[in-house]
């Protein structure tokens, strides 16, 4: 095989969407308390871990290739990427795996502070198998929502260029329901010590998320032309959606954030994803807006309807992720073989044709999540004992603390790091007893 500019381009690519994880991994850990900040962080570095095993063993054949049903390739088809070997595909493939990673790892975020982390360890391989890779299949793969499936053949094909079904949407409803199943944190809404600990760390992470999201939208561009519209829709749609989130916030709060900042320029990365090759680069701004002012209006929902949202998975990652998802019905440009939305005369085919799929990620996810989370939590157990919440995830889950200084890592008298996990546990169990 002789190496093109193509292949080359997917690499880089896939290495810029690799880097996302850790770079999540930061946008989460600064967004916790301290003393559940490296917990935070571990839990994006084993989905890395994690999937990427699962992804060479069963996973990449699982998303594409012959399907079963409709639902999920045959496991045992690329079982271990052998047949892969001396092919162009092992590229793909490799690109594919960093699109599953960040998936699993952005659920995360819904459940910090409390979970056990063996429990996470085991959703992270299931859920992947059963949630992620037929979902990758039954859009991407030539499954039920693709042109060739039942769903897609009847309802149209609906357009999800990057992942707004697949990845966020995906995400969002599995986070959601995880939160659910785990219940709130002690001191929900109240306790003022759950605040993000570290706003420069958010900062990073989501400049770390901004950048690598160029080879997520474009590692798939088929011709320069098509890549040149995503990089820009890319830079333009988070720009307006940081804009549309600081507005609201002045409006509603008096002030704009810093901390609304990075996740306004999260909730518009969220929204072009599956939009990036479709709009127009003045579609792309007006998408970032509605969707930064939407995702800043919904992550104060979990206040109101009583869920813990921990780090709004749910406000930016579902909501924005069907913004994304349903305004191509309106403002998909006219392609070959495609009429368009409903802004360039296209009618309502494209719309009914996003509607069910979003509907379709929606309810699948969040069936199969719901089986998966209920049975780690009453068997093992998801989440950690109120002791332990209160001395930090950090210190019970890992013997560790995130800062040596002030007490910043144990919220109390300074505690030096145990020599072991079970001395950590001793330790952080006197310290609540006191």
């Amino acid at each position: 095989m002789d190496l093109t500019a193509g292949h080359v381009w997917v690499m880089v690519s896939a290495a810029l969407v690799l880097l996302m994880t850790p770079g999540l991994a930061f946008f989460y850990g600064g967004m916790t308390r301290a003393k559940a900040a490296l917990n935070m962080m571990m839990m994006s570095f084993i989905s890395i871990g994690l999937v990427a095993v699962v992804w060479v063993l069963w996973g990449y054949s699982m998303s594409g290739g012959e399907g079963i049903a409709q639902l999920f390739g045959n496991p045992f088809a690329s079982f271990g990427m052998e047949g892969l070997i001396s092919t162009e595909d092992l590229i793909g493939a490799g690109y594919g795996a960093t699109f599953a990673i960040i998936t699993v790892a952005l659920i995360s975020g819904a459940i910090a502070d409390r979970s056990k982390f063996g429990a996470w360890a085991i959703f992270v391989p299931v859920w992947a198998t059963l949630v992620y890779c037929p979902m990758a299949f039954m859009v991407w793969g030539g499954g039920l929502l693709s042109a060739d499936g039942a769903i897609g053949a009847w309802a149209g094909e609906a357009i999800d260029f990057a992942g707004g079904t697949v990845v966020h949407i995906n995400a969002g409803v599995a986070g959601l329901v995880l939160a659910l199943i785990i219940g709130k944190r002690k001191g929900f809404g109240k306790d003022p010590a759950q605040r993000p600990h570290n706003i420069p760390l958010i900062m990073i992470g989501a400049a770390l998320l901004w950048f690598g999201w160029f080879g997520f939208n474009g590692g798939a561009a088929g011709t320069a032309e098509e890549a040149g519209l995503i990089w820009v829709n890319t830079m333009a749609a988070p720009a307006a959606a940081m804009l549309g989130w600081l507005v609201t916030e002045r409006i509603r709060d008096g002030r704009p954030t810093s901390l609304g900042a990075a996740s306004g320029v999260v909730a518009g990365l969220v929204a072009i994803t599956p939009a990036c090759a479709n709009v127009s680069p003045l579609g792309a701004i007006g998408l970032g807006i509605v969707a930064g002012v939407l995702a800043a209006l919904a992550v104060g929902l979990k206040y109101r309807l009583g869920y813990d949202d921990s780090l709004d998975v749910v406000g930016v990652h579902l909501v924005a992720g069907l913004v994304g998802t349903l305004a191509l019905g309106f403002i998909a440009l006219p392609a070959e073989g495609a009429a368009g939305g409903l802004f360039y005369g296209g009618g309502l085919a494209q719309l009914g044709a996003q509607a069910v799929a979003a509907l379709f990620a929606v309810l699948y996810c969040a069936v199969l999540t719901a089986l998966i989370g209920l049975a780690i939590h009453k068997t093992i157990g998801f989440r950690v004992s109120e002791e332990e919440e209160t001395a930090g995830v950090d210190l019970t889950q890992h013997a560790e603390t995130a800062y040596e200084f002030g007490g910043l890592g144990t919220g109390g008298a300074f505690q030096p790091l145990a020599a072991s996990g079970a001395a950590a546990a001793t330790a952080a169990k006197e310290e609540v007893k006191a």
